[in-house]
């Protein structure tokens, strides 16, 4: 059985790393705080990006509640009900802290307003065709924790959940290389483990998909060295949340490495923060930061509901 600890630590790592990246975003790596400081309040004097709240997380994880709330609901993952929630999010706030939306990326308002219009999901996330932001990474780790199905079920799955907003074929690799690497650390693996047991995995599942197999090995090009900047290309986002984890020693270490290469830190933070939740568990996230989540009443329920059918 998953570890609880590792479940739960994927969970709100994702969300803790999401609120801590906030008032950090948009700021060049010189003009972060330094890392004892970096604290869900920035220091005085610290020029924050947005006027919310201490805690509140953003578009990254409002989304990646609805892509959870969609699988606990359909049993499976569905394209269609999922877009659904997301343009709900966009529209209503589903799942945003206090229901108010204050972050979208220009891709994704694009794709889901095309959406409301009438667009199949399948063409949304292709309106800007070589669009290849972290929309769809930073929201793609609860496929990981809640995915019952084959390596290659993940896979495609991970795939699918890109394109209302970001089909190109290199975000879809992205995002599966993430779950699978989410999938062995849930297994109890350590991060040089799984994640060479993922890029195994999907060269084998892309034998067979050229074009998936030519995003993977020049795109991503996974032997090499993985260095990053914490920009909010897909690549350099993934490649970014490598770096870290190899060296990172607790999650708190991870999160706080993550903000301090400045520019898109919330998706950063987020995107490392629920790998280094697996990695380390729920009981390295720092006390301070958990209490401090905004609506954390439902986030707590999602949860509730997600654990409930690892237990059954």
């Amino acid at each position: 059985m998953i570890s609880q600890n590792k479940l739960a630590g994927g969970f709100y790592g994702l969300l803790v790393g999401d609120a801590l990246g906030v008032p950090y975003e948009f700021h060049q790596a010189k003009e972060i705080p330094p890392y004892q400081n970096i604290e869900m309040v920035p220091p005085p004097g610290f020029s924050k990006s947005y006027q919310v709240d201490a805690g509140t997380w953003s578009d990254d994880g409002a989304q990646a509640l609805c892509l959870l709330d969609s699988l606990l609901t359909c049993g499976s993952f569905s394209l269609h009900d999922f877009s659904n929630r997301l343009l709900a999010w966009y529209e209503q706030g589903l799942w945003a802290v206090d229901n108010v939306v204050f972050d979208v990326g220009f891709q994704t308002g694009l794709a889901l307003s095309a959406y409301k219009t009438g667009l199949s999901p399948e063409k949304c996330g292709l309106l800007k065709p070589d669009g290849k932001g972290n929309g769809a990474l930073m929201r793609t780790l609860p496929l990981a924790l809640y995915h019952f199905g084959t390596d290659k079920e993940l896979v495609l799955d991970a795939h699918k959940q890109c394109l209302i907003t970001h089909g190109h074929p290199c975000n879809q690799v992205c995002c599966a290389l993430y779950c699978l690497i989410a999938r062995f650390l849930l297994y109890g693996m350590d991060f040089p483990s799984a994640l060479l047991k993922a890029i195994h995995t999907l060269r084998e599942i892309y034998q067979d998909m050229p074009e998936y197999e030519q995003e993977l090995e020049w795109s991503i090009q996974p032997d090499l060295p993985f260095i990053g900047s914490g920009t909010g290309y897909v690549i350099d986002c993934l490649r970014s949340t490598f770096m870290i984890l190899g060296d990172a020693a607790d999650y708190e270490d991870a999160v706080k490495h993550a903000i301090m290469l400045g520019n898109d830190t919330d998706t950063t933070a987020c995107v490392t923060g629920g790998l280094a939740g697996i990695l380390f568990g729920f009981s390295s996230i720092p006390k301070r930061w958990f209490d401090s989540l905004k609506d954390r009443e439902k986030a707590d329920n999602l949860f509730s509901k997600l654990q409930s059918i690892h237990l059954t």
